[in-house]
C-alpha cells in the first residue's frame, strides 16, 4: 500500500535530515532527539509520519515545505494516507509494526515550512488527511528507505 521514501533524524529540532536506515525502539528511532519533550517523543509519539503526497501538493501551493522540515521521522508514499487515523496498525519492512496513536498537533516551530508562516494548514481538526501522525512502536527492528508499509489492522 506505501513505502517509506524518507527517513529523518535531528539532534534536535527542525529540519530532520535524511538517512537511509534507522533502529527502531520502543521509545523512538535510536539516535533521533526532540527539544520539547513535553509535545514530542516519549513512547505515545515515538515515530511521526507525514505523507509525501501532502508534502508535494503543499508544495505546488507555494509553501516552502519538504521532507524533514516539519519533524516527522518517516516520510511515507501512501496511496491511503487518510487512513492512518488512531487505533491503525502497520507493519513497515519485515519487522516494525507501528499503531497510530494521534494526529500531531503542528507548532510555530515549523512555520518556517509554510507560505505566511500558516502552520496550521496541516491541523487535522482545520484540514483532516494533512496531519502528519504520531505512533507508537508494537514490535522494533530496523527499517530502510524503499521499505513496504501495509495496514494490517
Amino acid at each position: 500500500m506505501g513505502f517509506i521514501y524518507q527517513i529523518n533524524t535531528s539532534k534536535g529540532g527542525v529540519p530532520k535530515l535524511p538517512v537511509l536506515g534507522a533502529d527502531v525502539r520502543f521509545e523512538g528511532i535510536l539516535g533521533d532527539k526532540q527539544k520539547d519533550k513535553r509535545y514530542h517523543g516519549g513512547v505515545e509519539r515515538a515515530i511521526c509520519l507525514f505523507s509525501l503526497e501532502v508534502i508535494l501538493n503543499l508544495k505546488k501551493a507555494g509553501h516552502s515545505i519538504y521532507p524533514g522540515s516539519t519533524g516527522e521521522n518517516f516520510t511515507i508514499s501512501f496511496e491511503n494516507y487518510h487512513l492512518l487515523i488512531p487505533g491503525t496498525i502497520i507493519k513497515i519492512g519485515s519487522e516494525v509494526v507501528l499503531q497510530i496513536a494521534s494526529f500531531a498537533v503542528p507548532c510555530k516551530t515549523i512555520k518556517g515550512s509554510f507560505k505566511d508562516e500558516l502552520f496550521t494548514c496541516i491541523s487535522q481538526k482545520l484540514f483532516p488527511g494533512q496531519s502528519r501522525v504520531y505512533a507508537r512502536v508494537m514490535k522494533e527492528g530496523i527499517v530502510n528507505v524503499g521499505d513496504s508499509i501495509e495496514i494490517i489492522l
